[in-house]
C-alpha cells in the first residue's frame, strides 16, 4: 500500500451532515493552493459539526480500491488558524474521500459544470470506478460549507436533476 502526502485538508462531515442529511462518514478532501480557504472553509465546517481528518497535509492511499485519508503522524489533530495560531483539535483517524472540492475564485466557479471525477495520482493505483467526484468552490462565500454537504447528499443519493434531452 503506498501513500501520497499533498497539500489539501480533509474533514469529515459527521454532524454538519444532518442539515441535508448527507451521509455522516463522507470525508471531503478540499484542494487549492496556500491561502485560497481551506482551512477557513473547514473551520466553519467543523463550527457545524464536521470533524477534522488533516490540515494543510493530507496522506491518500487506496485500501479496497477506495481513495483514503487521513493525517501525517507529525500533524495529526493540528490545525492551522489564521490570526491564531496552530490549535489542537481531536482528529478523526481515516475516512474514505466521497467528494473532492477544488478551491476557485468566486468569478471563476462554473455555473452548471459537467460532472467531472477527481483524479487522485496514478501512484494510488485506484481503479478510475472508485474516484470520487469533484466540484469547485470559492472557499469565502458565505455559503460554502452547505454547498458542501448539499453535493455531498446529492451524490450519496443520486439527486442531481439532468435534463431531459430531445
Amino acid at each position: 500500500m503506498s501513500n501520497l502526502n499533498i497539500h489539501a485538508t480533509c474533514i469529515v462531515l459527521a454532524g454538519a451532515a444532518a442539515a441535508f442529511d448527507a451521509p455522516k462518514d463522507a470525508g471531503i478532501l478540499l484542494l487549492g493552493e496556500s491561502g485560497t480557504g481551506k482551512s477557513d472553509l473547514a473551520l466553519r465546517l467543523m463550527e457545524r459539526g464536521a470533524k477534522l481528518v488533516a490540515d494543510d497535509r493530507v496522506e491518500l492511499f487506496a485500501r479496497d480500491n477506495l481513495l483514503m485519508a487521513r493525517a501525517p503522524e507529525t500533524l495529526s489533530g493540528l490545525m492551522e488558524v489564521r490570526g491564531a495560531g496552530i490549535i489542537a483539535q481531536p482528529p478523526v483517524a481515516e475516512v474514505r474521500v466521497a467528494l473532492a472540492v477544488e478551491m476557485m475564485e468566486i468569478g471563476y466557479v462554473p455555473r452548471h459544470p459537467e460532472p467531472e471525477s477527481y483524479t487522485p495520482p496514478p501512484e494510488l493505483e485506484l481503479q478510475a470506478s472508485a474516484y470520487p467526484p469533484l466540484i469547485w468552490l470559492a472557499a469565502f462565500e458565505a455559503s460554502a460549507p452547505a454547498k458542501i454537504v448539499i453535493a455531498s447528499a446529492a451524490f450519496a443519493r443520486q439527486l442531481f436533476y439532468e435534463a431531459r434531452r430531445r
